[in-house]
């Protein structure tokens, strides 16, 4: 009998279509009734876009925060996320949804420059849509997670120093931060990660760089990898003098903690809204 795969989310959560589909739902109808500007460019790849969501009562100086979505690095559209944008509006803050390219086509290191590159083109430019720049806070779930960490930390193998956002806070939902069980995960035909990028892109054998605020949070129904990687990271940046608050949020698996960050009474939802409406640190 085969071992199950305990990075196969559709095995765990018996839901995950229906959830998928209100994901997307709900987004379209945060985008009726929301001031969105749609794809705008930080690149010049046709996936270097974000879209840039407005509050109803927008002061000048409003916070900033930008969400990375997931989807394994080989799925995934931010329009289908949108609805994650209700507490970061409920805040007075600005949101900002990511787009990267997609594995097997494009490789890790490709994916981890660009959410880099639209954090930072998202901050120089915040002014333009009415934002503090420094009010800047991230958020990102499983993959996306894994890809935000990067804004705050420097893999194994980087030569150089790479240009950074200067960040407020980073929520991580969700994430894997060891990549060495997905090549040989159910993954390895969809993804196509190696070893030598696994490796050189895992946050729990990279330099972890100071941030004010870091929560790690995942659902307490999720697999043992997103539980124990959660763990692990926390206890790297606090034994490196990292502040950081592990936060598992009971009755949630891995779909269904995207709800409740995207819900402004939910546990997550209210972290959210509190990390955005921090003042500057």
């Amino acid at each position: 009998m085969t071992a199950q795969d305990l990075y196969r989310i559709r095995d765990f959560v018996p839901d995950f279509d229906t959830i998928a589909a209100e994901f997307a739902e709900r987004s379209r109808a945060l985008s009726a009734r929301a001031d969105v500007r749609a794809d705008i460019p930080y690149g010049p790849g046709a996936r270097e876009v974000v879209d840039v969501i407005l509050p109803e009562r927008l002061q000048a100086g409003a916070p900033l925060h930008v969400f990375v979505h997931g989807g394994y690095w080989r799925s995934g559209e931010k329009i289908n996320y949108r609805f994650v944008a209700a507490p970061i509006l409920a805040a007075g803050g600005i949101a900002a949804l990511v787009e990267y390219n997609l594995m097997p086509r494009s490789r890790l290191d490709v994916l981890v420059d660009q959410v880099r590159r639209s954090v930072l083109w998202l901050q120089a430019h915040a002014r333009d849509f009415g934002a503090d720049p420094a009010r800047l806070t991230v958020s990102g779930h499983s993959a996306g997670a894994h890809l935000a960490s990067f804004l705050a930390a420097t893999g194994p193998e980087e030569t150089y120093p790479p240009s950074l956002p200067a960040l407020q806070g980073l929520l991580l939902l969700s994430g894997i931060y060891d990549l060495s069980g997905i090549p040989d995960s159910f993954l390895r035909h969809e993804a196509e990660m190696t070893p030598m990028e696994a490796a050189a892109w895992s946050p729990l054998t990279s330099s972890q760089l100071p941030c004010p605020t870091r929560v790690i949070a995942y659902g307490a129904d999720e697999t043992t990898p997103f539980q124990s990687q959660a763990a692990g990271l926390c206890e790297l940046l606090r034994a490196r003098d990292e502040s950081a608050e592990l936060l598992p949020v009971p009755d949630l698996n891995h779909m269904s903690v995207v709800l409740d960050l995207a819900d402004t009474d939910g546990i997550l939802g209210r972290q959210l809204h509190n990390l955005v409406a921090r003042p500057t640190q």
